[in-house]
């Protein structure tokens, strides 16, 4: 099985994260911010990841330390658990609606980290959650695992639906992007290696 386990330990955050690429029959998410654990929980069930979180972080000062490093963790446990990326499809993206929301998340498994994220977010805040501490997360997760992503919300009213259709985004194309095609040998690249 494709799975990775991440102890990701700061003066800031203190995380345990493991993801499953081919088993979600476990999701377990608990990272003391509940609408960041709600959008987690979106991600692995509609990306079909197991995905286990345990984050203590310093959420006496904002939840931004606590977001971006558990972007950070899931980057590294993705990068870690596909390997070599061999048979991999590569390139993945999903349109998700919610009501009056429709967004786009498009990725490429490239090897090459690099993140566009159009959204405006005008409620600021989300229970204990900072809005915009979204871009945040999907930056670290990009980068750490070495990954193109591309996210927009198209349109919408309500900023708990858009961030919501950007999580499930997320996770339909990291799924579409990860899946195992028997036609696909080797690496899917060119270059015969995504370094």
């Amino acid at each position: 099985m494709r799975q990775a386990t991440i102890e990701r330990n700061t003066k800031e955050t203190q995380i345990k994260l493991s993801l499953n690429l081919d088993d979600y029959s476990t999701i377990d998410i608990d990272t003391g911010i509940g609408f960041f654990n709600h959008m987690l929980d979106a991600f692995a069930r509609h990306g079909r990841f197991g995905l286990v979180v345990k984050a203590n972080g310093d959420l006496n000062v904002d939840p931004h330390h606590t977001t971006e490093d558990v972007g950070i963790a899931l980057g590294m446990a993705l990068k870690e658990a596909l390997g070599d990326k061999a048979g991999i499809e590569r390139f993945g993206s999903a349109l998700i609606p919610l009501d009056e929301t429709l967004s786009r998340v498009v990725i490429d498994l490239s090897g090459r980290s690099y993140l566009v994220f159009n959204a405006e977010l005008t409620n600021p805040k989300l229970g204990d959650y900072d809005t915009e501490v979204t871009e945040d997360f999907f930056q670290a997760f990009a980068f750490n695992a070495e990954l193109n992503c591309h996210a927009e919300v198209l349109y919408g009213r309500n900023t708990h639906h858009k961030i919501e259709t950007l999580f499930k985004a997320l996770g339909r194309a990291t799924r579409a992007a990860v899946t195992l095609n028997p036609e696909i040998k080797g690496v899917p690249s060119r270059k015969g290696s995504f370094k």
